[in-house]
């Protein structure tokens, strides 16, 4: 599973991905802000060449997430619409599920309590 992270800022965030019946689940521990953002376009979209249509996103481990991650999360879900896709987000905890609640992302990006319903939804 290949993992990206800032190893000069080891609770900032790490991401892990791998693909799993076509779908790129992504996994992320830490925080989402504008020091991330690069880490976290790249985990969800890999290459331009062959940046995935399926996505879920882990948020399980992220602790703290501003607009910076809303702007990437609505980023990739433009982009994965085009190409016929979709972003789902499973296991956000009660402070990012509530951004994504105040921000209406949650009204287009799916959110579920795990990663497997996500995957499945």
């Amino acid at each position: 599973m290949p993992e990206t992270e800032q190893a000069d800022r080891p609770h900032h965030l790490r991401a892990a991905y791998r693909t799993v019946d076509g779908v790129r689940i992504v996994t992320l521990h830490g925080e989402i802000d504008h020091d991330a953002e690069d880490t976290f376009r790249d985990a969800l979209l890999g290459t331009p060449e062959a940046a995935p249509t399926r996505i879920v996103a882990d948020l399980s481990g992220v602790s703290f997430m501003d607009s910076t991650g809303i702007n990437v999360l609505i980023a990739t879900h433009l982009l994965t619409q085009k190409a016929q896709g979709w972003v789902r987000i499973a296991g956000a905890q009660q402070p990012i599920q509530r951004i994504l609640q105040v921000t209406g992302v949650d009204a287009f990006i799916p959110c579920h309590p795990t990663t497997e319903q996500a995957v499945t939804a």
